[in-house]
């Protein structure tokens, strides 16, 4: 790819010079003046010493490792179960079940089944599905009857897991509440950001769309780029201005816009600059889920090299029998070769 780099950075980046003074203590950059939104860090550093990968990973989660901390103060046991997607917490809630019930099934089986009143096995496996399903009965506080203790020892184990049943399922309990209460955002975004016609020149630009039935309002979107500086290594956050920042209903897919206008970071940037410099753009959405009443928060990113140059996004819209308005979701990725009036730089074409 024949590309033509701008002479300055000051000819591609109006006002980058003005983030030159740093703090020297705190090893961030000092903002020329209180507006000045072009240069906030985001909570990242400027001094990042991983390269070519995410900071912010497609999920929304910080592409971070914490260290030196003990175990105990980083591992917590509810934010992992009300974290985790849910096939993977209803296997461990079944494996925990299971794994209980073999436990004091091994305890009755230890004790001896003859404890046992109403076993009707001989021995081996039928005694051990008789002492599991005790174990079920008791733990579930079900009780049927056919089976019970007999002596302390077997009846001081089954007081111990009725009381270890009622305390486990009013945890799994509040796990489920927690699960099922708390808000969430669901919203689908196109796997590649374009550089796309625009007006009369071109735009960086990315489409989403709620991917639930709830009904999203006062939605509103930031975008920041974050580039490093060749020249030491700094890392530049520049927050993008947008067509439009906010919207008050998001029934359908929203195309986010930033024009590459003079006043813009990407301006005479090419896909080998944003390359070189470890380009990555990062979205945050926040919306008011109208079905909890509470404010959701969604983050993305998209990487230098998830940006199509030369290309626009396919119209995805439809119209039902009943008259209704018709999205495609399946399709908001879809985008077709266009042509950029960029005299001044030679960029790819889709698929190059």
């Amino acid at each position: 790819m024949d590309n033509l780099r701008p002479k300055s950075r000051e000819a591609t980046n109006p006002g980058a010079n003005s983030l030159s003074r740093m703090d020297k203590e705190t090893d961030q950059p000092v903002p020329k003046t209180a507006g000045n939104k072009e240069f906030q860090d985001l909570g990242f550093g400027t001094k990042i010493p991983s390269k070519k990968v995410r900071l912010l990973n497609r999920d929304g989660s910080f592409n971070v490792e914490r260290r030196g901390i003990p175990m105990h103060m980083a591992f917590n046991v509810y934010h992992i179960l009300t974290g985790i997607s849910w096939p993977v917490f209803i296997l461990l809630i079944l494996c925990a079940y299971l794994t209980v019930n073999m436990l004091f099934s091994f305890l009755y089986l230890a004790i001896g089944v003859n404890h046992l009143v109403g076993h009707g096995g001989s021995g081996g496996m039928d005694a051990f599905w008789d002492a599991f399903f005790f174990s079920a009965q008791t733990l579930t506080t079900v009780g049927y009857g056919r089976i019970s203790p007999e002596g302390i020892p077997a009846s001081m184990v089954a007081a111990i897991e009725s009381l270890a049943g009622l305390m486990g399922f009013a945890l799994a309990t509040g796990l489920l509440y927690s699960r099922f209460a708390r808000p969430q955002g669901r919203i689908l975004f196109s796997k590649h950001a374009l550089i796309a016609p625009y007006r009369n020149g071109s735009a960086w630009m990315f489409r989403m769309a709620n991917a639930r039935n709830n009904q999203l309002i006062e939605t509103e979107v930031q975008v920041s780029l974050s580039m490093v500086d060749p020249a030491d290594g700094t890392r530049r956050f520049h927050e993008l201005a947008l067509e439009r920042k906010s919207i008050n209903f998001f029934p359908l897919s929203w195309t986010i816009v930033h024009p590459i206008d003079a006043d813009s970071p990407l301006r005479g940037l090419t896909a080998e600059d944003f390359r070189d410099g470890d380009g990555e753009f990062f979205i945050q959405i926040k919306a008011f889920d109208d079905s909890f009443s509470q404010t959701v928060y969604v983050r993305n990113s998209f990487r230098f090299d998830e940006v199509v140059y030369g290309a626009k996004f396919e119209f995805i819209f439809g119209r039902a029998e009943s008259g209704a308005t018709t999205i495609d979701l399946h399709r908001i990725d879809e985008h077709a070769p266009a042509d950029l009036n960029l005299p001044a730089v030679s960029v790819p074409q889709v698929g190059e």
